[in-house]
């Protein structure tokens, strides 16, 4: 809501505080002038709330205005949103309703209503009346009596124009849009502007809607004018004749010649007699240089569509109009065609880019039909010929692609290299155009009438300027560009780009497609494992599609292709990958055949950016069924079913199934070690891979001695700082952690955290592994104050950056939840914790040895609850799924197996507990040592036991040897260790592992 000062509110009188519609401005501004008049200060409040704020929430706002809320009801004030019925009457009867002495309404309208409006007390009814009446009425309604002199406060001003009446010059003014929409921060610039400057104009593409805004602006805004004329200014004639009509008027006296005519309108205007609040619209003015001596100048106002910007060169106030923002989109489709839903329009708005009259023409046609939006949108992407069904209007007659069609054929007869510069960007996708990319392509590789173009840097800027001057493209800043290369890029329009394509032919699509291939090829930075190329592989992957490299059977193409894929997958843009990989796979099969080798190298890309995302039941099918072909066709022994079956190794570690995948692993280790020998990449990342299975397996102490060969040769054969480097460093940390080394790991942590964040970003998924893990380490290590914030802020980046059901995502919010309900809100950790199961359960099945764990959890937290039989009973049933998923021996069993033993021992069966513990501290022993701190804490919960069952002597024996070790292994000030001498009631988190 926007609040417009009243021009010069009287002193002392009643407050009112006007709440009206943009589309309802001119009521506004004459109720605040009768209002002014009779001794009342008065603000005016554009009604324009976001969608996204309640209504109740939007009319409390209201009341935070000083005295009395006078709303002007109408069908455009309940429609801004827009909003339902239902929605409008709860809030009215929630808040106008209670606050009926704050509240008065007057209606402009005769249209249905919400039936809540009784809650204003009824409403002056304004509209069909006249100006007199509707005074009285308006006054009556507030109870305010007129006063003597009208002009009460001293001041004199202006008359505010009754909105049914129009100014005494009126002519040519398109009707009234009434299904306008939005534009509000454009109508006020106009207004502001045009009191700063005189003359404004509105620059924008052909169809953005330019003359809407123009035609808007001077509905709302007449009653501040006596005179107001709308000249069509695409041609010079037309232009001349229109203003030397205006004479007659004006009420000019001169002869019948059109320049006469002219002349005296030029100078009635200039002088401001008879009139000095004048408005003269020019619209289409696109050729400044042509009528730039015949626009008016005096005390008036001039508004100006164009799609020229050389009208800053002739003293107009340039007021860029951009496309729709995708609310207003949303809300305009809904008026056009009402059988639309609001999911609907969005979609719409994105295949139209939301450009107005596309999408009036679009949503006119849609509503005259049953077609399904989705099913239009698809033939709109697919290319299918649209544009005959578009529902065109009286007043804008001709389609989009007749109207840009006319400006390139406009464009084609003055600047041609400017239309072959844009027939170019087209194969490119939508959006921004590296100019660098296409000033980069060897001249050797292009026609002639491109090479010319490309080595001439005069033609060049002249083409660019030239587009940029008719709003075709918009030009911007190329921030990260290398030094001496092309400093911008051109942004094309989604539409411009469909309309350009779709009047070319055959041979001029191959011939400018293949232009662009060839640039995407050039620039092919061929390295996607080094980041500091990521932003130019970024730049290349959103114009594979557009410039039909995805269909191209050279090589240096769907090398290009392999490349951005890895750099996908490498840069943590899974989606991406997964999207790209599979319009690949669609595109090869049709050019390429069911057989062709690449289909197979392309399948592997695809499971692994598949994988990234969790879907692992998907990913394995993928992957045996290459590892069949391929063995069939080349034999076990080959490298390409080597890398199968090392993605199967991790499709198997995500399903649960480590021994599986243990076995697999180490067959593909041996291989590579017989194939590429112990120091090749793909062996080191196969003995990588190993080790996270030995994580999961619950062997971290074999683990952490491969994980440490493996940092060693990587940094010796790569780089200390390369990712795959700080990769291992990461999983080093991570065993040592694991094993109880808490120190050890969190020195070794912050350092890679800070190096991942500096070599590979903030947001990219290694790194925030590398900060979960850090996160973890601070928590072990006891420093809570910390651990907290940094595991909150890390679970919303990876919300963001990769989705919530990413595995992980799910990852952090097992953990972060595990840290909040030991030392933080545990209403939150229930929250995030529930979370986290549901989503387990939906994607990795109630038996996964991650779903079983994360209930673990659970159970822990309804202990904290008080909730004792219940966490008990949950607590035994994840021990039985635990031991069905890992075994018996696992220490994730063992850690489920001590939280079963300490609730037994809570609900008073510490034979069963003691039971229980003595295997705990055994099994521990023999997987993690006698002084890993599960063992410990094994034994502490053990001496809790043998207290109960009065056993002292042994109870006191236990205590002090796993406070001992806790001393020798933490320190005596940790916070376990002192948790164990206060004899809290020991537990166990689990922790879902990378995969």
């Amino acid at each position: 809501m926007t609040a417009e000062e009243a021009p010069g509110p009287a002193a002392g009188g009643p407050q009112i505080t006007i709440s009206y519609a943009g589309f309802n401005r001119a009521w506004a501004a004459w109720i605040a002038d009768r209002l002014e008049r009779h001794g009342c200060r008065v603000i005016q409040e554009r009604w324009d709330p976001s969608a996204d704020v309640p209504l109740e929430d939007a009319l409390r706002d209201l009341m935070y205005a000083d005295g009395h809320i006078l709303v002007v009801l109408s069908d455009w004030y309940f429609q801004l949103g827009p909003r339902t019925t239902e929605a409008w009457n709860t809030a009215l009867r929630t808040v106008v309703a209670p606050n009926g002495r704050r509240f008065t309404a007057v209606s402009v309208t005769t249209g249905p209503m919400p039936s809540a409006v009784t809650a204003f007390g009824g409403a002056a009814q304004l509209w069909g009346v006249g100006a007199r009446e509707a005074e009285r009425r308006l006054l009556t309604r507030l109870g305010i009596a007129p006063a003597a002199d009208e002009q009460a406060d001293g001041i004199v001003r202006p008359r505010a124009r009754f909105p049914y009446e129009q100014p005494r010059v009126w002519g040519g003014v398109p009707r009234r849009n009434i299904r306008f929409t939005g534009r509000e921060t454009a109508l006020q610039a106009v207004y502001r502007r045009l009191q700063e400057s005189g003359t404004v104009t509105l620059l924008g593409m052909s169809g953005v809607g330019k003359s809407q805004i123009a035609a808007e602006f001077v509905y709302r805004f007449s009653s501040d004018y006596d005179v107001v004329w709308w000249v069509p200014a695409d041609q010079r004639g037309t232009l001349r004749q229109r203003l030397a009509e205006l004479a007659p008027a004006l009420g000019l006296t001169t002869g019948p010649e059109y320049g006469e005519r002219l002349r005296a309108v030029r100078d009635a205007l200039r002088r401001s007699a008879p009139n000095s609040r004048w408005l003269i619209v020019l619209d289409g003015a696109d050729e400044p240089e042509a009528i730039a001596d015949l626009v008016p100048e005096g005390s008036g106002h001039v508004l100006i569509t164009s799609q020229n910007r050389r009208w800053d060169d002739y003293y107009s106030s340039l007021l860029e109009v951009p496309v729709y923002q995708r609310g207003e989109s949303v809300a305009f489709v809904r008026r056009r065609a009402r059988r639309i839903e609001a999911e609907e329009a969005d979609m719409l708005a994105e295949a139209l880019g939301d450009l107005p009259l596309a999408l009036d023409q679009t949503a006119g046609a849609l509503n005259d039909t049953t077609m399904p939006v989705a099913q239009y949108v698809g033939l709109l992407r697919a290319g299918a010929d649209v544009e005959v069904g578009l529902r065109v209007s009286p007043d804008f007659p001709m389609t989009y692609y007749t109207t840009f069609s006319i400006l390139l054929n406009r464009l084609r007869e003055t600047v041609p290299e400017a239309v072959d510069l844009l027939r170019l960007c087209v194969f490119f996708a939508p959006g921004p155009v590296p100019l660098r990319l296409l000033r980069d392509t060897p001249l050797r590789d292009l026609p002639e009438r491109l090479s010319s173009l490309m080595e001439d840097p005069l033609r060049w800027s002249a083409a660019v300027a030239k587009l940029v001057q008719y709003s075709v493209v918009h030009r911007e800043a190329h921030e990260g560009g290398e030094p001496g290369s092309e400093p911008e890029t051109l942004h094309v329009h989604r539409m411009v780009h469909q309309a350009v394509r779709a009047g070319m032919s055959e041979e001029d699509r191959d011939t400018f497609s293949r232009v662009v291939r060839r640039a995407l090829a050039a620039a092919d930075p061929r390295q996607p494992s080094d980041p500091r190329l990521w932003p130019r592989f970024a730049e290349l992957v959103p114009h594979l599609e557009a410039s039909g490299a995805l269909h191209s059977t050279h090589r240096e193409m769907q090398r290009l292709i392999i490349n951005c894929l890895r750099y996908l997958y490498l840069s943590g843009e899974y989606r991406g990958g997964v999207h790209l990989a599979e319009r690949a796979d669609r595109a090869w099969r049709e050019v390429l055949g069911e057989n062709d080798p690449l289909l197979w190298d392309l399948a592997s890309h695809h499971a692994t950016a598949l994988r990234a995302t969790g879907a692992y039941a998907r990913t394995a099918r993928i992957n045996r069924e290459v590892i069949r072909h391929l063995t069939a066709e080349r034999g076990p022994r080959d490298l390409g079913v080597l890398r199968a079956q090392d993605g199967l190794a991790a499709d198997l570690r995500g399903l649960g199934r480590y021994q599986e995948a243990w076995e697999t692993g180490r067959q593909v280790l041996g291989g590579y070690l017989e194939l590429v020998g112990e120091s090749d990449t793909r062996t080191l990342n196969a003995q990588n891979n190993l080790a996270v299975t030995l994580r999961l397996l619950g062997r971290y102490g074999e683990a952490l001695e491969l994980d440490r060969k493996t940092l060693e040769a990587r940094r010796a054969a790569l780089h200390p700082r390369h990712g795959w480097s700080l990769s291992s460093e990461t999983n080093y940390a991570l065993d040592l952690r694991l094993l109880g080394r808490y120190e050890e790991a969190l020195s070794i942590q912050e350092r890679n955290s800070d190096l991942h964040r500096t070599v590979l970003g903030a947001d990219n998924p290694q790194t925030l592994r590398s900060e979960l893990n850090l996160g973890m380490c601070l928590h072990r290590n006891g420093d809570r104050a910390a651990a907290g914030p940094r595991l909150a802020g890390l679970l919303e980046r990876a919300q963001r950056v990769l989705g919530e059901d990413s595995p992980l995502t799910l990852r952090a919010a097992a953990c972060y939840a595990c840290v909040q309900r030991a030392h933080g809100d545990t209403d939150l950790a229930r929250r995030i914790g529930e979370d986290t199961l549901d989503r387990y359960r939906r994607s990795l099945g109630p038996g996964h040895p991650f779903t079983v764990g994360t209930a673990a959890n659970h159970a822990l937290l309804l202990r904290t609850a008080g909730e004792l039989e219940q966490s008990l009973a949950l607590a035994e049933e994840c021990l039985e799924g635990m031991t069905a998923a890992v075994g018996p021996d696992h220490p994730w069993t063992v850690g489920v197996a001590l939280d079963v033993a300490v609730g037994r021992n809570l609900e008073g069966d510490p034979e069963r507990a003691a039971g229980l513990n003595r295997e705990n501290v055994r099994r521990a022993s023999a997987t993690l040592g006698a002084e890993h701190p599960l063992t410990l804490s094994c034994m502490l919960a053990l001496a809790s036991d043998l207290r109960a069952l009065r056993r002292r002597q042994e109870a006191e024996r236990t205590e002090r040897e796993a406070l001992a070790g806790l001393g020798r292994t933490l320190g005596p000030q940790h916070p376990h260790t002192v948790s164990g001498r206060s004899r809290v009631p020991v537990y166990w988190d689990f922790e879902p592992m990378l995969t």
